[in-house]
């Protein structure tokens, strides 16, 4: 699914209604009906809950009143709250508010209010609608829309953002001063940027996407380069598990990874890549840290290696590791390797000769800052996997510089390194060195815990080992491995989540895109590592 900026999306409804045939009318009618039935779904029944809707002058404020006009019909006591004069309104928007006062009256009307009657308003409903404004707003909020946007967010009265939260830019996802913090947001055609960067995260809630008519073909016509993964999208990479299978048949993942005292995160690893099907995982780690990977992770084998005095891998375990690597379908190297310098020196050496497909992760990303050449030489694309820290330490600058620019960093490092790149975070960002990108709508606020890195790594690793290429195994591993841990939240709840639960709900999260499939609605949600 295409993720647009405002631009693109008024393209596509200008070309929708002067080339198509299809009237502004009808596309405002049809963005109302559809907020109305996702409403419905989330907040039944409506016949008899107060909802008070809050509508602009613009188109926004159009959809409000197609709304206002569908929920009386069902019966719910509706109230619209105008920040301007009936005399302002202009095209569709004044059409359907005539529409809307033929069929419901207009006594239920409050034009240009007062803060007071805001609240009053708010105060007396079951839900709000923030039909405030749309796409096309830019300049700092302020007067009586800034009144109407504290009032619903002071409220603690569920909102529901017609298009997307006021206040959210619908390009950058920054917020213009002040934004609504809504509970559902439901978007039409297809997702602004905004909803799934910056700040915007924080304030769409749960994201529903209404087709509104918009033809494909023009979707497709445009160069539109990022996109939002869909279980469709997935359900097309994974490997499938002919009955004549053997282990063999789904390659052999090699981990590198594993310390004294970080032995967890090769084991979540190694484990993460049998949970996605690898037939055979083997994890080469220092010797003293064999046996308790080995009691942990019975299904794993291991490579015992020559270690530092800090239990660390050694310039000694350099041959053996060259070998291991030669032997196994993909390799994931950093889990829990440690920054120690002469184990730095030994993970530059493997990467600048690893000619399998690899994931780099944690320490061993901390290993290549400042010394990033090998990665643009290699036959195949590396697939880096930082968190914004990690990434601030590759390229030399801060993690808030990071966090502010997420998907031009993504985008700018992809390029520059040759490199596929997972910069993990909320709506986890895949970009690829061709300019490609895509965001993950899945993962949530428990995954901001350690080892769900680790267990990402595994996830990818794994999914290379079966064959997939890095392009579709870095986005399929990014939705699995959120869509595991939204699972295990509805079971477990966000704040004590731990890295292990996701484990548990990968196969599930596997089944789920395979036979469920369906556009899965976004969460809104921390997916940090």
């Amino acid at each position: 699914m295409k993720i647009v900026t405002a631009h693109q999306m008024q393209e596509l409804d200008r070309r929708t209604i002067q080339e198509a045939g299809v009237s502004g009318q009808v596309l405002m009618e049809r963005a109302g009906a559809g907020v109305v039935a996702a409403m419905e779904t989330r907040f039944a029944p409506l016949k008899g809950k107060t909802v008070t809707i809050f509508c602009g002058k613009g188109n926004n404020g159009g959809d409000g009143f197609v709304i206002a006009r569908l929920l009386h019909r069902k019966r719910a006591k509706v109230r619209v709250c105008l920040l301007a004069q009936a005399r302002d309104l202009k095209g569709d928007a004044k059409l359907m508010y005539q529409r809307m006062g033929k069929e419901a009256g207009l006594s239920h009307v409050v034009r240009a209010p007062s803060p007071d009657r805001m609240r009053h308003l708010t105060q007396r409903s079951h839900l709000l609608v923030d039909a405030l404004l749309g796409t096309g707003t830019s300049a700092p909020i302020a007067g009586l829309y800034e009144e109407a946007i504290h009032t619903m967010n002071t409220s603690g009265i569920p909102a529901i953002a017609v298009d997307l939260p006021s206040g959210i830019h619908a390009d950058t996802g920054a917020t213009l001063g002040t934004a609504v913090h809504a509970s559902l947001t439901v978007t039409f055609g297809n997702p602004k940027l905004g909803l799934l960067t910056g700040a915007g995260v924080d304030h769409t809630g749960q994201v529903e996407y209404v087709d509104i008519g918009i033809p494909h073909s023009y979707v497709e016509s445009m160069h539109i380069p990022i996109e939002l993964l869909t279980p469709d999208a997935i359900r097309a990479w994974l490997p499938t598990r002919r009955a004549s299978s053997h282990k063999g048949t789904f390659g052999h993942t090699g981990i590198i990874a594993g310390a004294s005292g970080t032995n967890g995160a090769a084991a979540l690893a190694a484990t993460a890549a049998l949970r996605v099907g690898s037939g055979l995982v083997t994890v080469a780690t220092p010797a003293s840290v064999q046996a308790s990977l080995t009691a942990g992770v019975m299904e794993a084998m291991t490579l015992p290696l020559p270690e530092t005095c800090d239990a660390t891998l050694s310039r000694q375990a350099l041959p053996r590791l060259l070998t291991f690597m030669q032997s196994r379908s993909a390799i994931g190297i950093g889990p829990g390797l440690s920054t120690q310098a002469e184990t730095v020196d030994v993970v530059r050496t493997l990467i600048a000769h690893c000619d399998r497909p690899i994931v780099i992760d944690a320490d061993a990303l901390n290993a290549l800052a400042g010394q990033t050449d090998s990665l643009c030489t290699r036959p195949v694309p590396p697939i880096l996997t930082p968190h914004p820290g990690e990434m601030a330490r590759l390229l030399g600058t801060t993690t808030d510089t990071i966090i502010r620019n997420r998907l031009e960093v993504a985008q700018d490092c992809a390029r520059m390194h040759s490199s596929i790149v997972v910069l993990k975070g909320a709506r986890t960002i895949i970009a690829h060195p061709n300019g490609h990108t895509s965001i993950s709508p899945t993962g949530n606020p428990g995954m901001a815990t350690g080892g769900t890195g680790d267990v990402l790594t595994g996830v990818i690793a794994g999914l290379l080992a079966q064959g997939l290429a890095p392009w579709e195994a870095a986005r399929s591993g990014v939705y699995l491995h959120g869509l595991a841990g939204d699972l295990a939240a509805e079971e477990y709840g966000h704040a004590g989540l731990i890295a292990g639960d996701l484990l548990h709900y990968l196969p599930r999260a596997i089944t789920h895109v395979l036979h469920v499939g369906g556009a899965a609605p976004v969460s809104v949600g921390t997916h940090g590592q």
